[in-house]
């Protein structure tokens, strides 16, 4: 994949409860980790399409909330690469991912369409780089609190 030459940097985000409460309603967290809120540009691109690009807005090590702008099915498979800087050095994540569940009408009016991502495999080292964003960015946002 061709490289974005946009430096990236994780902002730090509340992490998700186990529960919470609104308007007297229950909603139980079914997520396995806890994710944070970044704000990561990555490439990805599918078997059938040219590369593109879109957002992750908040990511765990099981999945990435994305925003991209093309209109993408369930099921569909998306190799991504997520670059993020760390001190002077540029760190690469990829893998591919698989759409789980889509939200067409979140921001349709300005072209950009929101999925969750679940990834399906790494390649090497990339678990260890996203592990180290996401505790860094965990890090960040313990000493924000």
């Amino acid at each position: 994949m061709k490289s974005r030459k946009a430096s990236a940097t994780a902002r730090s985000g509340k992490k998700t409860g186990n529960s919470a409460s609104k308007d007297g309603l229950l909603v139980m967290e079914k997520r396995d980790q806890p994710r944070f809120t970044v704000g990561l540009p990555f490439d990805y691109s599918r078997v059938d399409s040219e590369e593109a690009w879109g957002i992750a807005a908040d990511a765990s090590e099981g999945g990435l909330l994305v925003y991209l702008h093309e209109v993408v099915e369930k099921g569909t498979l998306l190799n991504i690469e997520i670059l993020f800087g760390k001190g002077s050095g540029l760190i690469t994540i990829k893998a591919v991912t698989k759409v789980i569940w889509c939200d067409l009408a979140a921001k349709e009016a300005w072209g950009e369409y929101r999925y969750g991502v679940e990834f399906q495999s790494f390649s090497k080292g990339s678990l260890d780089q996203l592990k180290l964003l996401l505790k860094e960015v965990g890090q960040a946002q313990k000493a924000s609190d």
